[in-house]
């Protein structure tokens, strides 16, 4: 269950949050100097989460990213924070438990400011009765699991059957033919995932962790850890690296630095679309895959007018896992299952843009007879080498504390450490209300940044919702470094097509004297 103690605050703008250009200098300096408790590898959520938790349980903790933050797997996902239902469909209760309460930890105590309650809509029509019931009934099941695991109805309403007005009303883009009504259930959306990541990773450095982008790691010594890698911005120069314990957090690419482990890839795809065109309106139209059980394409709204919608699930067959090709067929099939329960059916030509992200789906084989290709994470130890790979976005926060549990007898603090952003926030009517949600109580001075520049107070693009102040904030702040940083990370503008290379332009031109330039 869900402690009810008190959670720890940073205060707005911590300056010891603050990831730059300049400090990433200081640390890696430092490091190369000095040896750490803990050096983890692997930028995304899973080694963000284990830096975080390392870090608040005293342990002098860096962490290594070949790229950028949320380069990989950890940008591409549906922007959940799912309690699990489909894992109680696929016979998972393990895992759909913990899914759980993970769910009501983030949500409620760590980024309460990145989450919101989201409407899941599944129709229920004459002829197709057995879907939404049966989906209803998994939604109920879901209910059991949320109260258990603490989460308020103020945050997720109970599961329910809808009227058809009233399904109207949540996804007006509804077919009406046959429609009696839906099945409607609520989860937790995240704003972002990539924001998700930004923001673990700066309260970890709040906490006194060394967050290091662009540097390779090119070879692990399990037996003394020593770690070799380069560093990129300084044009490939050898850098050595000394830890107590290696966490090898680098996901789909984790079997690089640990060939014992047996990873199955599985690619997913996204379309991002008009949400005026997949129903619009509050809910999230969730469409049953047909013969299939547990499976489902939804639409998820986003700021600026978009949604995306997913997903496919099939395992990749070439190692292109940084920025995966998307498959034109998956974008056709995702689109068409939509569109069944839609009253104008969408199609490619309908399309912003579209991503794909992989997920590390790991085999374990070291405990079973037969082995076990799931959703479950997996941590294993070798001498100073700790690989954690597998399981979702969701249970990050546990994930990292199993890693941390093998290398401490201090107890965990992460059920009770708010991330930057959280908490107690002034009034200020005149902060654009997206920010307040990407940004939580930093919103205003990150809006502040436009005050003697107004041009950054002018959205990136015309027409989305992105402005130029994040740009600012993203260099001053978070850790970016370049312009594909903050297009496709810090902002999402790099997922539509039409708005990639404007936004390039306008961050180039607001903030490119403060970027870095490699040698």
């Amino acid at each position: 269950m869900i402690r009810t103690h008190a959670v720890t605050h940073l205060p707005p703008l911590d300056p010891a949050s603050l990831l730059t250009a300049e400090r990433r200098s200081r640390d890696l300096a430092h490091l190369a100097r000095h040896p750490v408790d803990v050096l983890v590898v692997g930028g995304g959520i899973t080694g963000v989460g284990v830096a975080l938790d390392a870090a608040t349980r005293g342990l002098t903790v860096a962490l290594v990213e070949q790229d950028d933050l949320a380069n990989g797997t950890s940008r591409w996902s549906s922007k959940l924070l799912h309690g699990g239902l489909r894992y109680l469909a696929q016979g998972a209760p393990g895992v759909a438990w913990e899914s759980a309460l993970e769910r009501a930890t983030v949500a409620q105590r760590m980024a309460p400011h990145l989450i919101h309650p989201l409407a899941q809509v599944i129709p229920d029509r004459v002829g197709d009765r057995r879907s939404a019931r049966l989906a209803l009934v998994g939604q109920k099941a879901g209910d059991l699991l949320r109260a258990a695991a603490g989460t308020p109805l103020s945050l997720l309403p109970r599961a329910r059957h809808v009227d058809a007005a009233t399904a109207t009303q949540l996804v007006p883009g509804l077919r009406q033919e046959g429609l009696l009504g839906a099945a409607v259930g609520w989860d937790c959306q995240l704003i972002d995932d990539a924001r998700l990541v930004v923001a673990v990773a700066r309260t970890a450095a709040a906490y006194g962790a060394r967050v290091l982008t662009r540097v390779r790691v090119t070879g692990v010594d399990p037996a003394t850890g020593e770690v070799i890698a380069t560093d990129d911005l300084a044009g490939g120069a050898p850098v050595r690296l000394r830890a107590g314990t290696v966490v090898n957090a680098t996901g789909v690419w984790a079997d690089g630095l640990d060939p014992t482990i047996t990873l199955h890839p599985s690619l997913g795809t996204h379309v991002v679309v008009p949400t005026h065109l997949v129903g619009g309106g509050r809910g999230s139209l969730t469409v049953p895959v047909p013969d299939t059980v547990g499976r489902f394409v939804l639409s998820l709204p986003q700021p600026g007018g978009i949604s995306y919608v997913g997903l496919t699930d099939h395992e990749m067959t070439t190692r292109s896992y940084a920025e995966p090709d998307v498959p034109p067929d998956d974008v056709a099939w995702i689109l068409a299952t939509l569109s069944l329960a839609l009253e104008r059916p969408v199609t490619p030509a309908d399309a912003l843009g579209s991503f794909a992200g992989v997920r590390p789906l790991v085999q374990d084989d070291s405990t079973a007879a037969s082995p076990d290709i799931s959703r479950r994470h997996l941590v294993r130890r070798t001498d100073r080498l700790v690989t954690v790979t597998g399981g979702k976005l969701t249970t990050f926060r546990r994930m990292a504390e199993d890693v941390v549990d093998l290398l401490t007898d201090v107890p965990c603090r992460t059920r009770d450490i708010a991330l930057v952003g959280a908490g107690p926030h002034e009034d200020r009517p005149d902060v654009p209300p997206v920010l307040w949600r990407r940004y939580g109580n930093e919103a205003p001075t990150v809006w502040d940044l436009g005050e003697y520049r107004p041009e950054l107070r002018d959205p990136l693009v015309p027409g989305t919702s992105h402005y130029g102040v994040e740009a600012a904030f993203a260099v001053a702040a978070e850790g970016a470094l370049d312009v594909a940083d903050i297009v496709a990370r810090r902002t999402r503008l790099a997922l539509l097509d039409a708005a990639r290379e404007p936004a390039a332009a306008a961050v180039a031109a607001l903030v490119g004297d403060r970027l870095v330039t490699p040698a």
